[in-house]
């Protein structure tokens, strides 16, 4: 007797309400909280910290989500998943907004003094700095909030200044005048890795420099005129015939009124130019170094903000630099001191948050020693910053995926200069130096710890002067990894044996050298010991230009608006559809709502099932047995293969197989293979298979699609509100049967050949049909039973020749015949087989040419390349078949 019905599923699947719902009960019940637990292993990821004052971008979309599926995945598979959140301050960028506030309010950062600014700055953190992490909330990730961090926390605070300490104690943090990269917009240094250069369409002026009591001239090329006014020199080759004469000679520097010295340097390119080159020690780097070498006056011509200083003449001072230009020139030619104006292209740095051309500056600034390439001092014999950071990835102890990006990684390890990270603003970690009055300074953790130096040394608390800089936010997100976890000052607590080394780092290239590498070298610093495993480098999104998506362009849409649109989990599948490792990811709306339909397949899957009343009387079907031990095989065989994607970091290949599963296999075929006729009930056995089948597809798609996954869970069965997906066990690989699986993916050919010729002949489908097969070696009858229900056939039968004037098909090298009495054109058929020659000749041509690509045999898995070469093999033998009937029939 057929049970009752079971409670009716509603029609439409509601994201809105289920999303909140779940991500709810999951914080409220800490199921993303993580304690040490020595019977499980640990698995940690440390999260990216984004800007504190920052939004979610589609770039912060990709990166979680990805973050989201691996800590999903290893929970799964029993570990003890640690997600460590947290937010950036973000000097330059928090800053720079809080400026801007305050100006629209009519107030100066300046004339407020530092404390009431910084006041300002964490009054602004309270209103905006948790807006991403909400944000992120509702893209459904696992992170463990009750660990989260800001970098300007207390003791964050203390890990960052502690480490400062440490490096300098240790002679890796010195203070040097030195030319840096400078953003006149933020008035701060910046690193190199902070310079953006851009291509621009610029001017090269050629100025005639009167040669000292001669009547010639000297003709210079210059791309920034405006800094003849700081010139020391005028360089030559010594090669150079054409200025033999003139070396050790002098130029009179026009406006300015001064004479400089000519001199020969072998840095001076013949080419360039005239092949003379001014000099400005203050202004440019190589200057710089010609002028160490032959002794030149430094003179620096611009204030903190680019507008020339004192050190100009009277009537150029207190201008922009760009308006300083136009002033230069115009003189110039009062003066007839312009030979030549020209076209010119070349490259321009510009400062990455301030988006102005940055200035090269010298100025005094806090350095640390990366390696002995940096040449400031002797004592620094060993790469003992670099080095381990270089070592580790070298013997493949720090993996990289995409693999390329070792490459770039090594060329800027083995060639890597001193880390400028002083940074002249407010908002950050000051820097723990407090200076006397007689010159020296005194570098300590605490103002208690400075005044008792200061003691020593003869003075008290009255004379100390902390440094009004602040340190780069990437020196302190360097520590991010260990801080976490309190490694600086507590390097022996058990949080941080327990959970370091973290596992996988997910990161945009961009910050390879910014963050990336930076952490490799503190870690190997404090605990000699790999921060992390695994870098998976994403790629960056782009619109259909290819251009990268942001605000600015306006070409971005707003992540908020997508998941109300298509939910948090059709955002998701939308993302990795085509978002491999390292590859740039060409963004399309459409993605987002194939992850919406890919949903409403599961829900009208689930909606099937439970329609379904269950006889526990009744005996399981020929077919239902072939179908279940068919999906078992597949199932194992298409887990396999996500298993190893995971390994290989391959997380779209993973999904667009777990998609195939779930679409084409489990919902288009299994389900259709075994459900009832209409208003039947279905037997216990195959009701229980397919239960547990559904279960286990939810397990493989819940890290991709984690909130539709929780709800059909407690939907599918009756369980407590406690047995939650989330915390399931991971499926395991069971037995493969690859000849069942074969022969049923020649059976579904065979079903889709029947509804090809229905559909041609418009034969509705409740019609039943004869099915006859030209005897060949290759018949298989295992399968008929699936074949006759899908196909709505009446029989099967072998026949010994073929059949003239009726629809045939091929699959493998077997031809079929559907006999029913309708008359059929012999032209029509000709010419419809004539077509699908063309069209598989066309299709064995694009195989032939994969199969010929050695990169591709050699690269893509052993599966796939197997499926491809079984193409090739099906697809020669149709088209024989082909050209045999189109032979018997001329």
């Amino acid at each position: 007797m057929a049970e009752k019905k079971q409670k009716e599923i509603p029609k439409a699947y509601d994201p809105s309400v289920v999303e909140d719902k779940w991500y709810k009960y999951w914080q409220d019940n800490k199921i993303f909280h993580s304690e040490i637990d020595e019977s499980k292993e640990p698995y940690v990821i440390p999260i990216p910290p984004p800007n504190v004052t920052g939004m979610l971008t589609m770039g912060h979309i990709l990166n979680n989500t990805i973050q989201d599926i691996f800590i999903r995945t290893k929970r799964m598979k029993g570990y003890n998943a640690c997600w460590v959140p947290g937010t950036d301050h973000a000097s330059i960028a928090t800053e720079t907004k809080v400026t801007n506030y305050l100006s629209e309010q009519g107030i100066n950062k300046y004339e407020i003094g530092r404390e009431e600014f910084i006041k300002h700055c964490w009054e602004w953190t309270k209103e905006y700095g948790g807006i991403i992490n909400q944000q992120l909330k509702k893209l459904g990730v696992s992170c463990d909030w009750d660990r989260e961090r800001f970098t300007m926390d207390d003791d964050y605070y203390r890990e960052v200044i502690k480490s400062f300490v440490d490096l300098y104690k240790d002679e890796k943090i010195y203070r040097g005048y030195r030319m840096v990269n400078w953003c006149p917009a933020s008035k701060s240094a910046i690193s190199d890795e902070e310079v953006i250069y851009n291509n621009v369409n610029g001017k090269l002026w050629y100025l005639k420099y009167p040669v000292v009591g001669t009547d010639k001239y000297l003709v210079v090329a210059t791309t920034r005129p405006e800094t003849m006014l700081g010139d020391t020199g005028v360089a030559v080759n010594p090669n150079d015939e054409r200025y033999k004469d003139v070396i050790g000679k002098k130029v009179l520097l026009p406006i300015a009124e001064r004479e400089i010295p000519i001199f020969a340097d072998e840095y001076v390119d013949m080419e360039f130019g005239t092949g003379a080159v001014k000099v400005t020690p203050a202004h440019d780097i190589n200057d710089n170094e010609m002028g160490h070498r032959h002794n030149l006056k430094v003179i620096n011509i611009f204030n903190d903000d680019a507008s020339t200083n004192d050190n100009v003449p009277k009537d150029f001072r207190g201008l922009d630099r760009f308006d300083a230009r136009k002033k230069v020139i115009a003189r110039f030619e009062e003066l007839d001191l312009i030979e030549k104006i020209e076209d010119h292209q070349h490259k321009v740095g510009y400062s990455e948050r301030g988006g102005v051309p940055i200035e090269p500056y010298l100025s005094d600034q806090w350095f640390m020693k990366m390696s002995s390439h940096s040449n400031e001092s002797a004592e620094l014999s060993e790469d003992e910053l670099a080095k381990p950071a270089i070592n580790v990835v070298k013997e493949g102890k720090i993996n990289f995926y995409p693999d390329h990006w070792k490459k770039t990684y090594f060329h800027w390890m083995e060639n890597i200069r001193s880390w400028c990270i002083s940074r002249q603003l407010r908002w950050g970690h000051q820097i723990p130096v407090y200076y006397l009055p007689n010159g020296e300074y005194v570098v300590a953790a605490s103002m208690e710890d400075a005044i008792e130096q200061a003691k020593e040394l003869g003075f008290n608390s009255n004379d100390l002067k902390q440094d009004e800089d602040v340190l780069d936010t990437w020196f302190s997100s360097a520590l991010w990894p260990l801080s976490v976890f309190d490694g600086i000052r507590n390097p022996d607590n058990p949080e941080i044996k327990y959970y370091y080394p973290t596992n996988d780092l997910v990161t945009a290239p961009e910050i390879l050298f910014f963050w990336v590498a930076r952490m490799i070298i503190t870690g190997y610093e404090y605990r000699d010991a790999r921060p992390f495993e695994n870098v998976y480098l994403t790629g960056i999104v782009r619109d259909d230009q290819r251009r990268k998506m942001s605000k600015s362009l306006g070409n971005s849409p707003d992540p908020i608006e997508l998941m109300e649109k298509y939910s948090a989990d059709g955002v998701r599948v939308g993302m990795l559809l085509c978002s491999p490792a390292g590859n740039d990811l060409l963004f399309d709306e459409k993605l987002c709502d194939q992850g919406k339909k890919f949903y409403n397949k599961l829900w009208n899957a689930l909606r099937l099932i439970k329609g379904w009343e269950v006889d526990e009387s009744l005996a399981q079907s020929e077919t239902s047995q072939i179908a279940i031990s068919w999906f078992e095989s597949k199932f194992n065989a298409e887990l396999e293969k996500i298993n190893e994607s995971y390994k290989k970091y391959k997380i779209s290949e993973a999904l667009m197989i777990s998609y195939k599963l779930i679409w084409d296999d489990f919902c288009s075929s299994y389900l259709e293979m075994i459900k009832p006729a209409y208003q039947q009930p279905i037997d216990s056995a195959s009701m229980k298979a397919t239960v547990n089948y559904l279960e286990n597809i939810l397990k493989v798609i819940h890290p991709f699609m984690p909130f539709i996954t929780e709800e059909i869970w407690h939907l599918i069965v009756e369980r407590s509100e406690t047995d939650c997906i989330i915390v399931s066990d991971w499926p395991m690989v069971g037995t493969v049967q690859t000849e069942l699986i074969d022969k049923m993916d020649g059976a579904l050919e065979v079903i889709g050949g029947v509804r090809n010729i229905r559909k041609k002949k418009n034969i509705l489908p409740k019609e039943q049909l004869d099915l006859k097969i030209k005897k060949d070696d290759s018949i298989d009858v295992s399968c008929d039973p699936v074949i006759i229900k899908m196909a709505n056939l009446k029989s099967i039968e072998v026949i010994e020749e073929k059949l003239d004037g009726v629809p045939s098909f091929i699959t493998g090298a077997t031809q079929y015949y559907i006999d029913f009495t309708e008359d059929i054109n012999v032209g029509e058929k000709s010419e419809d087989l004539q077509k699908e020659l063309v069209y598989f000749q066309g299709f064995l041509k694009g195989i032939d040419k994969k199969l010929s690509n050695s990169k591709f045999v050699d690269s893509a898995p052993e599966h796939v390349v197997a499926g491809e070469r079984k193409k090739q093999q099906d697809t020669q033998a149709k088209i024989k078949l082909i050209e045999e009937q189109l032979s018997s029939i001329s």
